[in-house]
């Protein structure tokens, strides 16, 4: 048996809410690539609302931004991971068109 690697490259894009020079949110796109689709898909990270900026609809116009982003990249899926303790979280994908569709498994690496 043969292990092979072979590198290919995703595209980091980073989304960002300004007002007045400061940042009240972010979220970053990834764009992967494998071998099962021709498409990239859409990867969510690191995405965040200032505490100040919650409740006044900063993070959902940040997710429209993201999931307009990954269509117009011609992505054929967008995932977005959160912990399972933030339901308030998971209703608020749910409320712009993301289904609960199966588990994240997860190790960390660095300790």
């Amino acid at each position: 048996m043969e292990i092979k690697k072979i590198e290919k490259s995703t595209l980091g894009i980073k989304i960002s809410v300004v007002e007045n020079g400061v940042e009240l949110g972010r979220a970053w796109l990834y764009l992967v690539y494998n071998d099962l689709h021709v498409e990239p898909y859409g990867l969510l990270e690191d995405v965040f609302v200032n505490e100040s900026a919650r409740g006044n609809g900063v993070g959902s116009e940040l997710l429209k931004e993201a999931i307009n982003e990954a269509k117009e990249r011609g992505c054929y899926k967008l995932i977005g991971t959160s912990r399972k303790s933030r339901e308030n979280v998971h209703d608020w994908y749910k409320k712009l068109g993301f289904e609960d569709y199966g588990l994240e498994f997860r190790m960390d690496l660095l300790k």
